[in-house]
């Protein structure tokens, strides 16, 4: 098997390759540079694999490669295939995420930046002042991470390798540099991140970021589905009743949000939306909504009472939009002793880097977040209480729960994020985002998971029942 064979195999069954179920081929693959610290026991080298597909672009993925003269064995289920070194001598590559003598080069490489940038072979490591690494940390690699690669180096930091790149700015750097720059208590603290300038593209490209390893955090949405668990199994308490109501809670991230918000409209470009900017937002959202009715029919018998909550928005005028989370849920927060942090500052992953940086409305994001706050107790109701033999009674009142914990958080989160009632035009904005994220779900749930598509269905119909005059 050549190299290239070998790689195919790696890739396409790896968790963060998102290429799965097309055909595609290994295309061009380019060394951007050699790691300081390489040496004739252990070279780590990162590669830019071209992923060319049948009749559409290609992608472009990071692999950091490890390279032995020897076999490891610790490293056997990492292990790639093996190539020619650059004396002629054949190595073994492995993927060095994997590989701790690998990732302390990538450890020491962003120290030795300090307060500024050290460039070596191409490869440009920059820093941000304000915290000394502990470079003797172990790293260990996340497990749970799908579109990139998370390393944690003991309680200390973690970096995260992205594995698809595009040429540019990543807005996970360049946003997260930014609120840590300004102090905000709201975001893991960036420390630094790893660049380089590709020869092909003439235009750099980030390929890691090192950050604040918040160790002790809980994930949002576990936090989330623990209270619902706790609504649903006190038969005869009502939300705000249940020892782990999460009302509080989401008021806190309300308001973390918001402050989030305010501190990037003080460092980011804001602009104002035309009344032909705003019909164009429109008319996007009314072309997915089309789109999608051709995957999940039943979204058709929502089609005239979208189109009017499209035809609100295409009237709005003079609308701010900025630099925004764009790919805000639940699990992309985490609760700290410090309070709520906000994470993964890359966007929509299915879009385009050239649309992930252009700025956006604040109520994309808080629209993410409601329907996050819906998601939750469906989920639990769905999984952990369906194979109770309750029947259509406990089908019912799981219901009645669910829709009573998602719209009481949804008020909460709400009331601290707005500091009060939303204005008409506010409401608008709110509800076309909410139904356009909706949509979306809908197809997603179509194709991945069809039977939970009655989740957004059912959340549409609550968004005609508001508007309904009767």
């Amino acid at each position: 098997m050549t190299f290239t064979d070998a790689l195919k195999d790696y890739i396409d069954g790896a968790r963060w390759f998102g290429g799965k179920g097309r055909e595609w081929q290994v295309g061009a693959v380019r060394r951007v540079g050699t790691l300081p610290g390489s040496g004739d026991g252990l070279s780590v080298v990162i590669e830019l694999v071209e992923i060319a597909y049948t009749g559409a672009e290609p992608d472009y993925y990071q692999l950091p490669l490890a390279l032995y003269p020897d076999q490891q064995e610790r490293l056997g289920h990492a292990l790639i295939g093996t190539l020619d070194g650059e004396d002629g001598r054949e190595v073994f590559a492995y993927d060095a995420v994997h590989d701790r003598e690998a990732m302390g080069l990538w450890l020491r490489a962003f120290a030795s930046a300090a307060d500024g940038k050290v460039t070596a072979d191409d490869l440009a490591f920059h820093r941000v002042a304000g915290h000394d690494l502990d470079t003797e940390a172990h790293s260990t690699l996340f497990t749970g991470e799908q579109s990139n690669s998370s390393v944690a180096f003991g309680e200390d930091s973690l970096m995260k390798v992205f594995r698809k790149v595009t040429p540019g700015v990543n807005p996970d750097v360049s946003i997260h540099e930014v609120l840590t720059r300004a102090g905000s208590d709201h975001v893991a603290a960036l420390y630094g991140w790893l660049d380089v300038v590709d020869e092909t593209t003439d235009s750099t490209i980030q390929l890691a970021m090192l950050q604040q390893f918040l160790r002790t955090a809980t994930d949002g949405w576990e936090l989330a589905l623990a209270s619902v668990r706790n609504l649903f199994a006190e038969a005869d308490l009502h939300a705000e009743e249940v020892g782990g109501d999460f009302a509080g809670e989401a008021a806190r991230l309300g308001r973390a949000l918001a402050e989030t918000h305010a501190t990037l409209a003080e460092h980011f470009p804001v602009g104002v939306r035309d009344a032909e900017e705003m019909a164009a937002l429109a008319d996007a959202m009314r072309g997915r909504l089309r789109a999608a009715i051709e995957v999940v029919p039943q979204l058709a018998a929502y089609e005239a009472g979208l189109d009017a909550t499209y035809d609100a928005l295409a009237a709005l005028t003079d609308v701010t939009v900025q630099q925004v989370h764009g790919d805000l849920h639940l699990g992309q927060t985490l609760r700290t002793v410090r309070g709520w942090k906000i994470v993964d500052f890359e966007g929509e992953p299915a879009k385009p880097l050239s649309e992930r940086l252009l700025p956006d409305s604040p109520w994309r994001d808080v629209a993410g977040m409601l329907r996050s706050f819906d998601y939750a107790p469906r989920v639990v109701a769905m999984t952990s209480f369906a194979l109770d033999a309750g029947g259509d009674d406990q089908e019912a009142q799981l219901a009645y729960r669910a829709t009573e914990w998602s719209e009481r958080n949804a008020r909460a989160f709400l009331a601290a994020y707005a500091d009060g009632d939303l204005g008409e035009t506010e409401q608008t904005l709110l509800d076309a985002y909410v139904a356009d994220k909706a949509v979306y779900e809908a197809v997603y749930e179509a194709r991945n998971r069809p039977t939970w598509v009655q989740v957004p269905l059912d959340a549409l119909d609550r968004l005609s029942e508001s508007k309904d005059p009767a």
